[in-house]
C-alpha cells in the first residue's frame, strides 16, 4: 500500500518559479509610415504637423510617444511602456491617424453612396442659404421615399459630385470627417432587411430577410 504522503507528491504539479518574459507589441503601432516627398512633417511636444499638396492638418501625440525615422522617408512609432495598457492602445490609434493624415494630405479619401430603392435619386443643387452654417454653398436635393425631398446641406470640407441620379461620390482630406456625413445622409433611410431599399455606404451589403406569411 503506498503512503498516503507518497501519493500525494505524486498528485502534485511542479510550477516554476522563475519570471516569465511578457512582451506586449502593437501590430498595428509597429508598422512602418512611408512619408512620400512632398510631404513635410513638423514633430512638437504635444502634436505632429502634417504638410502636403491638400494642406495641412495636426495629429496630436502623448508624452511617451517615440517617434524615429530608420530610413529617409519612413516613420516609426513607438512607446516607453508597452506593457501599460493605454501606452499600447494608443499607440496602434496614433499610427493610424498619423498614417490617415498622410494619405489625407497628397491623396484625400473618396467614399461613393448607392440609393437603392424605386424613385430614389438624388441632385446637386446651390444652397440657398449660401456658405452660412459652415456650408459649402451647395446641398443635396435627394428624393428617398418620403412625401417630401430631402435636403442635404454639404459642408466647406467636403467636396460632393452626383455622376449619376442614383450615386453620390464624397470626397475630403479627413477620413473621421467623411465618415460621419456619410453616416448622416445614411441616416435619412438607413437600408432595410426586407427588400434591400435604402442609403448604402461603399460596398455595405445587408442580409436579405423573407418575409413571414401568416
Amino acid at each position: 500500500m503506498i503512503p498516503r504522503q507518497a501519493a500525494l507528491s505524486n498528485t502534485l504539479r511542479h510550477f516554476s518559479s522563475s519570471a516569465r518574459a511578457c512582451v506586449h507589441i502593437s501590430h498595428i503601432g509597429k508598422t512602418p509610415i512611408p512619408i512620400p516627398p512632398n510631404v513635410t512633417i513638423t514633430q512638437s511636444q504635444t502634436s505632429l504637423q502634417v504638410k502636403g499638396p491638400l494642406g495641412s492638418t495636426s495629429v496630436p501625440l502623448e508624452s511617451y510617444m517615440k517617434l524615429a525615422y530608420p530610413q529617409e522617408n519612413v516613420l516609426t512609432i513607438a512607446v516607453e511602456d508597452a506593457e501599460v495598457k493605454k501606452q499600447r492602445s494608443m499607440w496602434g490609434l496614433t499610427r493610424t491617424l498619423i498614417n490617415n493624415a498622410v494619405v489625407g494630405m497628397t491623396e484625400g479619401f473618396t467614399v461613393p453612396i448607392y440609393l437603392v430603392g424605386v424613385g430614389y435619386r438624388a441632385a446637386l443643387e446651390d444652397d440657398p442659404r449660401g456658405t452660412t452654417n459652415g456650408g459649402n454653398g451647395q446641398r443635396l436635393n435627394m428624393k428617398l421615399g418620403h412625401s417630401h425631398n430631402v435636403y442635404v446641406p454639404i459642408p466647406a470640407h467636403i467636396k460632393a459630385d452626383v455622376p449619376s441620379p442614383t450615386k453620390i461620390t464624397l470626397f475630403c482630406t479627413d477620413k473621421h470627417l467623411l465618415g460621419l456625413f456619410a453616416a448622416r445622409i445614411r441616416k435619412w433611410r438607413p437600408p432595410e432587411p426586407y427588400k434591400g431599399k435604402g442609403v448604402f455606404i461603399g460596398n455595405e451589403q445587408i442580409r436579405i430577410k423573407s418575409v413571414k406569411k401568416k
